[in-house]
């Protein structure tokens, strides 16, 4: 994903993209707004959703979700980024490619003082297919080395918090999209993690892929802009996905294993109340054949991409128990030894579909 960009202008009265125009005007400043209705100051927590200009699939969800109501001019953050409230939502954008602006979550606090919750970032999907599909992901390469320039920003080694609402998300996005009539057009699916940016808090990437023509589609970017709006409940709603309201359901999916689009963590994720964590697809645990040799160490850096990940799953889901849920059939036998050894080692469970219902 996130190959080529192509720019978009919006019609939104907002979005007028010229650079004089990302500012706030006076009128607005932020020491005005503090007095006026919006009521970001008594807020304790705020997601933190983020949207680039130069990408269609990004910036037109973003204006989707901007035409609803109750919408305000955000504090001041940047010269060249834009912001926007509306209850407990942020809408930072920017004008860069959507993987190179790190640690926005750290950087909003010290601006504004208000307190990040979580980071959604709103964005394109390629794909060698070019099939048209709707997705949902946390972030990292854990499995790169030290030294490994990452291809689309992160760092080596490193897993983002997984935004709890993931597995919720998926399910909702399911049933919006088919709402508006994009299934079985669209394909629904999760991805497995990877690409940056950096980031603190518990991450997700919604994309709408896999070609310039889909990711233009407004019907697309107002089911992206429904599910963001339902998902956090604005507008007077219950927000979906709210881990500490999890009650009794604390069961959490780390899948591993298995293709980009991880199908077999899929098919668990998809079912009601099933909560979702990092998905490892084969990529991501790189492990060096011992050509028939036992007893000797599988090199590769699968040991700590999975650490990783069951790391960020455990401190993203405070309470949660965290079960490894292997794509058995993508792996051989003897890869299959080593990752359950290594599970065992580290006490990590190991989940079967059933478990998680």
């Amino acid at each position: 994903m996130l190959h080529v960009f192509a720019r978009s202008r919006s019609s939104h009265p907002f979005f007028h993209l010229n650079r004089s125009s990302l500012r706030i005007p006076p009128s607005k400043s932020l020491s005005n707004l503090s007095s006026s209705s919006t009521h970001y100051h008594h807020l304790p927590m705020v997601s933190l959703l983020v949207a680039t200009t130069i990408d269609p699939a990004s910036i037109n969800p973003a204006n989707a979700l901007l035409a609803f109501p109750g919408w305000q001019p955000g504090p001041h953050f940047q010269d060249d980024m834009k912001s926007f409230v509306n209850e407990g939502l942020r809408v930072l954008l920017h004008g860069n490619s959507i993987v190179v602006e790190d640690y926005l979550d750290e950087r909003w606090e010290k601006v504004t003082g208000e307190v990040v919750d979580e980071v959604i970032f709103l964005s394109k999907h390629t794909a060698a297919s070019n099939k048209p599909a709707l997705t949902v992901h946390p972030i990292g390469v854990p499995h790169l080395r030290e030294g490994d320039v990452p291809p689309q920003g992160g760092k080596p080694g490193w897993a983002a918090l997984p935004n709890p609402r993931i597995g919720p998300w998926i399910r909702l996005l399911k049933n919006i999209a088919q709402a508006h009539n994009l299934v079985p057009e669209f394909e629904i699916t999760l991805e497995a993690t990877h690409h940056g940016p950096l980031t603190n808090k518990p991450t997700m990437f919604l994309e709408i892929g896999s070609t310039e023509d889909y990711w233009k589609r407004q019907d697309a970017a107002q089911v992206m802009a429904q599910l963001v709006w339902e998902g956090l409940g604005l507008g007077g709603g219950t927000d979906v996905g709210n881990w500490s309201r999890a009650n009794d359901k604390k069961k959490v999916l780390l899948g591993i294993g298995g293709g980009h689009y991880v199908p077999r963590h899929m098919d668990v994720i998809l079912k009601d109340d099933v909560w979702a964590g990092h998905l490892l697809s084969g990529y991501s645990v790189p492990m060096e054949d011992p050509k028939g040799e036992t007893n000797v160490e599988i090199g590769g850096t699968w040991k700590q991409s999975i650490k990783a990940a069951y790391e960020a799953t455990k401190s993203a889901f405070p309470g949660g128990e965290i079960l490894a849920h292997l794509d058995q059939k993508s792996f051989k036998g003897w890869q299959k030894n080593a990752i359950t050894g290594f599970l065992a080692e580290q006490n990590i469970k190991i989940g079967k579909p059933n478990n998680f219902y």
